[in-house]
């Protein structure tokens, strides 16, 4: 990690020393907010003392503490790029990763959770039986039809059922999809597309249970760059406008780290970067810890 970020500094003529603030979220290992715990790895003093700049990181922590989900952490970040943008309210802002998320942005509320598998289950699947690390393109799904009978038994799980604020753990399905079964009899590309049609049926059902129907919604992360999902989304949201992130001048790709920058940002402003509408918390809270070198 440092030294791809020396890289980058390097690769944009920038020093460290014009950095003000970085940062840090470190990879998810385990998320059970139920239990009070949250893990992740990465270790922010030794990237400060390496880097010679201020981080902030362990951002999850205070909230899960305070009984919160922890998750998702980016809507505040979300409400600042659609108010920027100028559209009507409200707009909704989904991130395809591991786990997909939906942030509600109206007038006067944030709304936000997990809504459920985003990208995990497909680059799992296709790495058992291909070896690819994901559906480039979504072209093995394009290429399969979907099992409407084992789609029907994958939606039926109790999370879907459940009252946000909730969040997930990356793996949280892999058991529930061994129970289901029906994957193991299936070709890959009829495998992909199910579960394709998985992350986006459960989008769909997510969206029915925001304060109003939004008008658009933005897509990005990994899945927005998968015309396949794209399409199969746009069903489920139908009719609202469906677009991806880099479509309105955003980064699907670095969404999620520039959101990370955002929240640091506020951290050192103490100012709340998790509230009771997007985590459950019990009040807008602050969070992260700050290493000053």
């Amino acid at each position: 990690m440092p030294r791809r970020f020396e890289a980058f500094l390097a690769a944009n003529g920038l020093r460290a020393g014009a950095i003000g603030v970085l940062g840090f979220h470190g990879q998810t290992v385990l998320h059970a907010p139920e239990r009070l715990l949250t893990v992740q790895l990465g270790d922010g003093r030794a990237l400060a003392a390496r880097l010679r700049i201020p981080v902030v990181f362990d951002l999850r922590a205070a909230d899960v503490a305070a009984g919160g989900q922890g998750a998702p952490l980016a809507p505040v970040f979300h409400r600042a790029l659609v108010r920027q943008l100028g559209r009507p309210l409200p707009v909704g802002v989904i991130n395809v990763g591991g786990i997909a998320n939906l942030t509600y942005v109206g007038q006067h509320d944030l709304v936000a959770f997990d809504t459920g598998p985003g990208n995990a289950l497909i680059d799992d699947f296709l790495r058992q039986r291909t070896g690819a690390a994901y559906d480039d393109g979504g072209r093995i799904a394009a290429a399969g039809r979907v099992n409407e009978e084992v789609l029907a038994r994958l939606v039926s799980h109790g999370y879907f059922t459940r009252r946000p604020p909730k969040s997930l753990d990356r793996d949280a399905f892999g058991i529930w999809l061994a129970k289901i079964g029906g994957l193991a009899n299936m070709s890959t590309e009829d495998g992909a597309a199910t579960l394709t049609a998985f992350t986006a049926a459960t989008l769909g059902r997510a969206a029915m249970r925001l304060p109003r129907p939004p008008a658009s919604f933005i897509v990005a992360g990994g899945g927005a760059r998968n015309p396949t999902l794209m399409g199969m989304i746009t069903e489920q949201l139908a009719p609202a406008q469906v677009e991806s992130a880099d479509a309105v001048g955003w980064s699907a790709h670095a969404l999620e780290a520039q959101a990370f920058a955002y929240l640091a940002v506020r951290s050192l402003r103490s100012l709340p970067i998790t509230f009771p509408d997007t985590t459950g918390a019990p009040k807008s809270m602050n969070g992260g810890v700050l290493v000053r070198l």
